[in-house]
């Protein structure tokens, strides 16, 4: 199996005009708005998550010394 990367222009246009067909002018908007809203809400959830919460994280920098200046 090969890589498998995202998709170019082309298969996004292919993929609009299929949604166009499949939804309909008047539903594809709002289809829009909610992958969107989708995309944005797990986004969010994953910017949220702070390492200070994570047990498996140690906080090293106050346990280190100050580096020292180069000469």
């Amino acid at each position: 199996m090969g890589f498998i990367s995202a998709p170019g222009p082309l298969e996004m246009l292919v993929i609009l005009v299929i949604a166009l067909i499949v939804l309909g002018p008047q539903r594809l908007p709002e289809a829009a708005r909610s992958v969107g809203r989708g995309m944005r809400e797990l986004k969010e959830s994953l910017q949220s998550h702070d390492d200070e919460d994570d047990p498996y994280v140690d906080d090293l920098d106050d346990d280190r010394p100050a580096a020292k200046p180069v000469p």
